[in-house]
């Protein structure tokens, strides 16, 4: 328990600093683009808790919702295919390297022309960057196969959908997990730069809006909106992780103990 509470404090400790750093600092600033602290906090509520909730903040996180779990699928489901032949992974390994090379910003116009200016290009933008850190961590993770167990599987005749269920899939698991979490972080970036692209709702289109507006407190609110959505999202990335992975924490525990 107290390790716990040691944990969180030093979790939360630094970015409260920050923010009080921040308040006392801005407390009496003149400047039009960087304005107090303060007057951010006050037009937060207005200005995100109304329609804008509806309108800006559910659909940008639905678009992500449904790239990045595309993506998890995609990902998963090609790299253990290229993970477990290693004459596929020969073949695909120069253009998977020439494909993750080019930044999903690039993309965008391209995907305009392709897809058009609605949610479909907006999500396809999402999985073009999602995909590569969750399909190249499950190759090397399907590679790292323990060959013990996988002699063992073979000894037992444990065979097709339950040999990648049990064996493959699970020993790759902890390397899968590392890439969707690189990937979460990604798809965020991702959204807000789709939606600043012929687009008519979403945060990255509402952030702009301000700021061609020049409403530089509700710029800025946006922008700490994103922040806290990160967050938020890390923390529930975090918690199905420990959920998923709890056999891998329990046995590395294990091994400590030893």
């Amino acid at each position: 328990m107290t390790n716990v509470l040691k944990r969180t404090g030093i979790a939360i400790g630094l970015p409260v600093v920050l923010v009080v750093v921040w308040w006392f600092a801005s407390a009496g600033s003149t400047d039009f683009y960087f304005p107090p602290l303060k007057n951010i906090v006050e037009v937060f509520p207005q200005t995100w808790f109304g329609p804008r909730l509806a309108d800006d903040v559910l659909p940008s996180l639905a678009r992500l919702a449904v790239g990045y779990a595309a993506a998890l699928v995609l990902g998963v489901g090609l790299g253990m295919l290229i993970g477990s032949s290693r004459t596929l992974r020969a073949t695909v390994e120069p253009l998977l390297e020439f494909l993750r090379a080019v930044p999903p910003p690039v993309l965008v116009p391209i995907l305009v022309l392709i897809a058009g200016i609605g949610n479909t290009m907006k999500i396809l933008v999402i999985i073009s960057g999602c995909v590569w850190p969750i399909l190249l961590n499950t190759v090397e993770g399907v590679r790292a196969v323990d060959e013990v167990l996988a002699d063992t599987c073979r000894t037992y005749r444990i065979r097709g959908r339950l040999r990648w269920w049990h064996l493959v899939l699970r020993s790759a698991s902890p390397q899968i997990v590392t890439g969707a979490r690189q990937a979460l972080s990604i798809g965020i970036i991702l959204m807000v730069i789709s939606e600043m692209f012929a687009a008519s709702s979403g945060l990255g289109y509402t952030v702009i809006q301000f700021k061609d507006g020049f409403q530089i407190p509700q710029m800025w609110s946006g922008v700490i909106l994103l922040g806290l959505l990160g967050v938020l999202l890390a923390v529930l990335f975090r918690l199905v992780e420990n959920r998923v992975l709890d056999w891998y924490h329990g046995s590395r525990a294990a091994q400590k103990e030893r």
